[in-house]
Parts: C-alpha cells; structure tokens; sequence
C-alpha cells in the first residue's frame, strides 16, 4: 500500500441523499482503494484537506452481477470509507481536488 500515491487511496466522494442527510453530523462518505486500509485513508484525508478525522468507517461493497446486451458481466468491487471529522469542521465537496 505504501507505493500508492496519497490522492490515489482516495478516489471520489460519494453524493447520495443518505450521504447528504450524514454531513449534518460531520460525516462524509467517499470512493477509495480497496486495498488501502484504515490508517492510509485517515492519513491522506487529513493532509489533503486539513482536517482532524475523529473515527473513520469502512465497507467493502460486492459489485453486482447485470446482463448487458444478453451477456452477464459483474460490476466491480469498490470500499467506502464514512469519515467523522470534528466538531465545526468540514469539507467543501463542490470545489473539487
């Protein structure tokens, strides 16, 4: 994990009405590897936006099985990470990396 560059561990944030009803409790939801753990991520997050993460989360998500044209192909696998900054903190989504 360590050859994997900071902004590549996190990949995108996630946009959802869920998502948006959790950044009231300082929380935000992003895209990142699946092969970065726990500490990568927290590290990354905070040198890329400055922030202090209190508790991160994450979730492995199974890709789905779709027919496509009459063929079935699986969609890729992918991790969440909820992060929980503190209090009177935030993350600016719209302006982009």
């Amino acid at each position: 994990m360590s050859k994997i560059h900071f902004y590549d561990s996190i990949l995108s944030p996630i946009i959802t009405e869920k998502a948006t009803s959790l950044s009231e409790q300082n929380k935000i939801i992003f895209k990142v590897n699946i092969k970065a753990n726990k500490k990568v991520i927290k590290k990354n997050i905070e040198k890329i936006f400055k922030v202090n993460v209190i508790k991160l989360n994450t979730i492995k998500i199974k890709g789905k099985n779709k027919v496509v044209r009459g063929k079935k192909v699986k969609k890729a696998d992918y991790k969440k990470a909820i992060v929980t900054l503190k209090k009177g903190q935030s993350i600016d989504l719209t302006t982009g990396l």
